[in-house]
Formats: structure tokens, C-alpha cells, sequence
């Protein structure tokens, strides 16, 4: 027996720490992780010591025999993987962790719960280069970012992550005050002024502008805003979107365009057992939608989605997936591959997946997904509301959404240097450039890339880089009033774990009562009254 790892890999790798024989690759040290769409065991290799399986946050990994009926080509996958590259290459030998820090505890805040303040907290707490003392802080009332506000609805198992945050909430190194907005409520001068470093983890929330004629009509709008709309977002939840057409187009074809599209596509009993907010619940179901069609500028063989994401559309019998032949005449084939490595094999995988959609029959399925290759937009089309899109061949495409799902930006911080365009930290290894004591990682590092664990490696650079300048002695020791005095003579409110772990359970006992997961409260007031009932 061989264990299987499935489509909900999260690149985390955890599985790939506990693993006694090596054989779960790509690992965050190989040169193939940052390109591979997920992780693969050795079926020959694998001992089947199920260390793996209990390891997995996102319940990705099987036994063979109980791979689900929806995850089998997985089986043929993970050994593809290893036929396709062959012997798997040396990792690049870590720097060394570097001597004992002596002195009093390192006092460093994270601001951004979701998975990479997470993931910088993990490595701040294990650390014994010296006693370390983290405050997770974030401006929403509620941890977890991308996985709470990010993450489709209905990959449940994706979001089962936050069960490892949890975790490291609970280390007698951590607390947490959410409902705390830097530049809002403190300043990050204050900030730095009660620890000895800052590390911003904000991610990107902000969507693109294409800047073109049209994008601002009603019915025109960014998969930011509509990802947070259907996540119950605080900022979204109360947006509408004109949903009686049957035809939208999304702009982009990442995997926040499939998600899109499967969202807009699915049925009410699917949309009713995720965790989609209440208010996205009631306006999808009655959605008049039956075609979105996903539009790319570059051709297919650059096509930005993964082959899992893709994969799980097209073995969904109420959508039809439509691939024009014509629009593959560019993908590469295997002799075509002459290097043998992650990336390679994820382009192959997902060359033969479109080109075994492009020959399937048609079917009859009420609703359809159409993927375009080529096609640059130029406007967006209508008098008072979206009515479609014009693309740079002239061709026209009649709907009445239209969503920008190309790409995300970061807000950036008052006081912190940021890029204009991006809003991204500059850095070094994590130090923020031109910014004393101050550290980033996640998508406010290096942009909107990668899936959730690519978060871990990002942010074990930073703590490395942070760990020894504090070795080096070039943090200062903080001089200001505690953060704690300073929000209570302020009258700030905060939510703390336990706050959430209340507003947490509220949200999924009411969830029961109507035979759904979770019940998510949008309402930033609501939530810190909810939170608030912990301390009563």
C-alpha cells in the first residue's frame, strides 16, 4: 500500500517534515517546490507509516484503497510525477541557525493573521535562539485572512488549515488582539516603539485596475471584491452584483478565475453545504447565470490555473467545459520538455487536460464554462450597466458581469516604505528596505503568488533574516509605552483568541441550525459584540 496525496494539497509541506524515508517531493528545499502544483509521494518508496496522513492540514492524503472516486486519476499522477523527473535533486544544504541569543525576550509583533503571520509566528515560537514574546495582530475582528476571506466556499478541506493556527495561537509565546488597525488605532512608530521588531503580513486585498473605458459601469468589478463579497468579507458583504444575465466574463485565468466561475456556476445544494456568507447564499441561488466564460490575454500554453483546479471543473456533470482545439496549437508536448522537473511536469499535466477537454463531446449540462486563449480586452461595454466586452480582435461578447480577476495588490502601511503600483514592502530576505527593525512576509513580500503553503518557506526566510539581526545586535530595545496601555487609555476595543474562539463557535452552531457548516457573521459591530461575550 502507497499513500496518495490529492487535488486539495495546500504545498505546506508538513507532510514532507514527518516523512521517516524522504519521499514526498517536491520539499520547500528542492529547486522544483515554488513551480510544483502540488506535492507527490513515491509509490515504491512510500512505507506506509501514515505519518503523512495525520500530518496533512487540508485532509489532501489517502491510502490508496481509499483514495475517494473523484481523486482516482490522483493515483496515476503521483507516480507520473516521479516517472516524468526521474531521481529527485539534492537539496540546497540551509544556512546554519547561528548561536543563543542572550539577553531578555524578543518582543515582535505580526500584523496580518492570516496564513503567513501564521506561519512567521510557527517559526518564531519554536526558535531556540533566544525567548521570543509574538502579538498577532490584525485590523478585522476575526484571524485567518485568505483562508476566512480568500479561499472558495466550498473547499472546505482547504480551510481546515486554520486548525494548525489555532495550535500555535495557544503557544505560551502568542497572543493575539484583533480588531486592531495599524494607522487607525496606533501609528507604526508606536508600534515599533513596544517591540523590538515588526513583521507585516497584510497580504494583497486590493483589486487590479485594467484602466479600461467602461470598468466603471455597475456590473463591472474585481474578483477582490467579489471573492470578498461571497466570503462575507466586512468590507464586501453588503455589495451587490447584477446576477439576472445568463452569461459573465472573467478577465484572467488564474485559480481565482476557476474559482470564480465554479462558484457562479454551481447549484443551490452545493452552495448551500459550503461556508458562503448568508446574503452571497440567497443571491446565487436565485442567479440567472448559465455561462461564464474565462478570458486569457496569452495563449493556452500559458495558461495561469492548475491542472487540480481545473480538473475538478471538468469532473463536475453539471458544468460543461469547453475548450476550442484551435486555441491549443501552442501547448508543448513532451519531447517538446526538455527539462524534467516540477514545473515541467505541472505544464504537461495541464497541456493534456485541455487538450482532453477540447475533444470531449459536447454535453448536455444546463450550465457551461467556456476558456478563451488570446483575447485582450479594450472596453467594457454598456450605457448605464455592464453589457459585455469588446477584446482586441474586434470580437464582442455580450454579458452582464464582468470580473477583473487579474491580479491583487497590497494597501501598504502609513510610515512604511511600499512600492508604487504593487503596494509591496521592498526587501531584502524579509527586512523591509529603508524602514528600521520592520520585516515582511506573504503576498506583501512577493506579491499575490503561490498557494497557501508557499507562506511557510516565504515566511521561515524572514525570521532568519530577523533572528540575526537581532543577533547582530541591530534591534533596538524598545523605549515606548507597552501596547496594551496605550489601546486601554485609547478605549480601542480588541478581539483576543478567546474572543474569536466564541464568535467562532457561534458561527458554526448556527451554521447547524440550518444544516450548514458555518453560518459567517459580516458584521464588523456584530462580530466584536459576539467576541465580547467571553469576557461576560
Amino acid at each position: 500500500m502507497t499513500y496518495v496525496i490529492t487535488q486539495s494539497c495546500c504545498n505546506d509541506a508538513s507532510c514532507v517534515e514527518v516523512c521517516p524515508v524522504d519521499c514526498i517531493h517536491p520539499g520547500p528545499d528542492e529547486p522544483g517546490f515554488g513551480a510544483a502544483e502540488m506535492l507527490y509521494i513515491h509509490p515504491d518508496e512510500c512505507i506506509d507509516c501514515g505519518a503523512c496522513e495525520d500530518a496533512c492540514p487540508v485532509n489532501a492524503i489517502f491510502p490508496d484503497y481509499e483514495v475517494p472516486d473523484a481523486f482516482a486519476p490522483y493515483v496515476d499522477i503521483n507516480a507520473a510525477f516521479f516517472e516524468f523527473t526521474g531521481e529527485q535533486e539534492e537539496p540546497a544544504p540551509l544556512p546554519p541557525l547561528g548561536a543563543k541569543i542572550p539577553g531578555g525576550p524578543l518582543k515582535v509583533a505580526v500584523v496580518g493573521a492570516g496564513p503567513a503571520g501564521w506561519y512567521v509566528a510557527e517559526e518564531l515560537a519554536a526558535t531556540r535562539r533566544c525567548d521570543v514574546e509574538i502579538t498577532v495582530i490584525d485590523r478585522l475582528a476575526t484571524p485567518y485572512g485568505l483562508v476566512r476571506y480568500g479561499v472558495a466556499p466550498d473547499h472546505l478541506d482547504t480551510k481546515e488549515i486554520v486548525s494548525g493556527f489555532a495550535k500555535t495561537a495557544r503557544h505560551r509565546r502568542v497572543r493575539t488582539r484583533y480588531n486592531l488597525e495599524i494607522g487607525r488605532d496606533v501609528t507604526h512608530e508606536e508600534l515599533l516603539g513596544s517591540h523590538h521588531a515588526v513583521v507585516y503580513t497584510t497580504g494583497a486585498g486590493e483589486g487590479r485596475s485594467l484602466g479600461l473605458p467602461g470598468e466603471e459601469l455597475p456590473g463591472s468589478t474585481s474578483a477582490a471584491e467579489l471573492v470578498g463579497w461571497y466570503n462575507g468579507h466586512p468590507d464586501r458583504a453588503a455589495m451587490t452584483f447584477p446576477l439576472a444575465h445568463e452569461r459573465a466574463v472573467v478577465i484572467g485565468n488564474g485559480n481565482v478565475a476557476l474559482d470564480l466561475a465554479r462558484l457562479l456556476l454551481a447549484d443551490e445544494e452545493a452552495l448551500t453545504v459550503s461556508d458562503l456568507a448568508p446574503g452571497a447564499l440567497s443571491a446565487l441561488a436565485a442567479s440567472g447565470i448559465r455561462e461564464v466564460v474565462v478570458t486569457a490575454r496569452r495563449g493556452a500554453e500559458h495558461a495561469a490555473f492548475t491542472s487540480p483546479e481545473l480538473r475538478a471543473l471538468a469532473d463536475d456533470p453539471g458544468i460543461d467545459v469547453v475548450v476550442d482545439e484551435a486555441d491549443l496549437a501552442g501547448l508543448p508536448t513532451e519531447p517538446d520538455l526538455t527539462e524534467r522537473n516540477a514545473g515541467s511536469f505541472a505544464t504537461l499535466q495541464k497541456a493534456d487536460l485541455l487538450r482532453d477537454l477540447a475533444a470531449r463531446p459536447r454535453t448536455d449540462a444546463a450550465k457551461r464554462l467556456v476558456l478563451r486563449f488570446g483575447l485582450t480586452p479594450t472596453e467594457i461595454l454598456g450605457a448605464d450597466t455592464v453589457a459585455g466586452v469588446r477584446f482586441d480582435t474586434g470580437e464582442e461578447i455580450e454579458a452582464g458581469l464582468v470580473v477583473r480577476a487579474t491580479g491583487y495588490r497590497s494597501a501598504g502601511v502609513a510610515g512604511v516604505p511600499s512600492e508604487e503600483g504593487t503596494g509591496r514592502f521592498p526587501h531584502e530576505a524579509g527586512r523591509v528596505i529603508g524602514a528600521e527593525a520592520t520585516y515582511t512576509a506573504g503576498w506583501a513580500k512577493r506579491g499575490p503568488s503561490g498557494v497557501i503553503g508557499t507562506n511557510r518557506a516565504c515566511a521561515a526566510e524572514t525570521v532568519r533574516t530577523l533572528l540575526d539581526d537581532h543577533a547582530a545586535g541591530a534591534l533596538r530595545e524598545p523605549t515606548g509605552e507597552s501596547l496594551d496601555d496605550l489601546l486601554s487609555s485609547r478605549g480601542v476595543i480588541v478581539v483576543d483568541q478567546t474572543g474569536w474562539n466564541t464568535l467562532d463557535t457561534h458561527e458554526r452552531e448556527s451554521g447547524k441550525e440550518v444544516g450548514r457548516p458555518r453560518a459567517k457573521v459580516t458584521d464588523r459591530e456584530e462580530q466584536v459584540r459576539i467576541a465580547a461575550l467571553a469576557r461576560v
